[in-house]
């Protein structure tokens, strides 16, 4: 259940503590001559306080309130960003130059703010030296040990060792 700001219809207390449009406090009154006011006035008493004692309510339009609310929601997940979960392949025999260009992808991806699995493919007799493996996601840790933290350590599986890291 949300709690929201409710409408006159659903305000059970006698007395409430209402503010007007402008924002100013006019004071504590009957619930029933609240609602005559806002009617007068052509808006809608919302409850915005339910828990306070008395509960606090203000004159507003509720459609223009509740497209307001709709805008503030809609910018806060446009603003938001997704950690996407980039992958860097490797092999447990690469050579310095290749490492070197993959490490290149996994900084850019860690400075983007991205999550980098690396995974190490291992081929035919290569899967009985393991230890390379494990040797290079160390050496992979250690290289991007300022910008990023080890997030799921290396493991197995099947034929691929993988690792993910995470930004600081």
């Amino acid at each position: 259940m949300k709690s929201g700001p409710r409408f006159n219809t659903m305000i059970t207390s006698d007395k409430v503590r209402v503010i007007d449009e402008s924002g100013e406090n006019i004071g504590v009154m009957y619930t029933r001559e609240a609602i005559e006011q806002a009617n007068g006035v052509g808006l809608d008493l919302v409850e915005v306080s339910p828990n306070a004692d008395p509960p606090v309510c203000k004159f507003l339009d509720v459609g223009k309130f509740r497209f307001e609310a709709q805008k503030k929601a809609n910018l806060a997940r446009k603003s938001q960003k997704t950690q996407d979960i980039k992958e860097i392949k490797m092999r447990p025999n690469i050579d310095d130059h290749d490492y070197d260009v993959k490490m290149r992808n996994v900084s850019r991806f860690i400075e983007d703010g991205d999550k980098v699995k690396v995974t190490l493919r291992f081929r035919g007799r290569e899967l009985s030296h393991q230890q390379l493996g494990m040797n290079l996601l160390k050496r992979v840790q250690d290289d991007t040990a300022e910008i990023a933290k080890v997030e799921a350590w290396p493991r197995m599986e099947g034929r691929q060792m993988l690792m993910v890291i995470s930004p600081k």
